[in-house]
């Protein structure tokens, strides 16, 4: 077996060990969950240095609908398919409201390299958006202060910048998909790779607003701008 295999099996065995009693659950669910802190660091809390994302104190609906596409096969990378293929639905919302629950201080953002011009870029879409392309502005459906809108949308601070531009990236190509109405497949479409370029770069280098705590909000002000399943899933 090779040693990569062989360190992935150990981790799908860990996550796959019995629930605990109700003294011992913090302490076992926080050791079950080593396989996802291998990747995603301490207590799901990354660093903004790396590529792998934040899990702590996203919606759990979102981290729950994730886990999913990983081991559907909506969304794929082959550590992530693997360490699922075998969970239950009721396994997999268990880890998703564990890392929900986690309330953690977010990394102070680094700086960005990119040239003022194409950072201004970047915020323009991301507070405007550009009606005239059809692409909303990512305060629209990620909340006012971008960390995300309870049951299912993700916040976009404290990520890093190669992640975020990946993933927009990958909702272009078709590579991430997500159940109908697939809303971030139809906004991908209408991406070129310097808005890409610019979005990513622009919100990576955002603290979080201090005026905000990092928690989703419960709610829009105006509501969606396109039919999403990510929340129409949780109705």
């Amino acid at each position: 077996m090779r040693p990569r295999r062989a360190r992935l099996t150990v981790l799908v065995l860990a996550l796959l060990a019995g629930t605990a009693t109700s003294a011992q659950a913090a302490d076992e669910m926080q050791r079950r969950m080593a396989a996802c802190t291998t990747c995603h660091g301490r207590e799901g809390l990354a660093t903004n240095s790396g590529y792998f994302p934040r899990l702590a104190g996203k919606p759990a609906g979102y981290l729950y609908d994730q886990l999913r596409s990983f081991r559907d096969g909506r969304r794929q990378q082959a550590d992530m398919n693997h360490l699922l293929a075998q969970l239950s639905d009721a396994y997999l919302r268990e880890m998703a409201e564990y890392f929900a629950g986690l309330d953690l201080p977010y990394p102070s953002p680094t700086p960005s390299d990119l040239p003022a011009a194409e950072l201004a870029r970047g915020r323009a879409l991301v507070v405007d958006g550009d009606a005239a392309r059809g692409i909303p502005a990512c305060v629209r459906c990620h909340g006012p202060a971008l960390t995300g809108v309870q049951p299912g949308i993700p916040g976009l601070l404290g990520l890093p910048r190669l992640y975020i531009a990946s993933q927009l990236g990958a909702w272009v190509t078709g590579d991430r998909r997500a159940l109908a109405p697939d809303c971030m497949a139809e906004v991908g479409r209408r991406l070129k790779s310097e808005d890409i370029r610019a979005v990513a770069g622009w919100l990576a280098a955002q603290p979080v607003p201090v005026n905000y705590k990092a928690v989703p909000a419960y709610a829009l002000p105006a509501g969606l701008p396109v039919a999403c399943s990510a929340m129409e899933a949780h109705r």
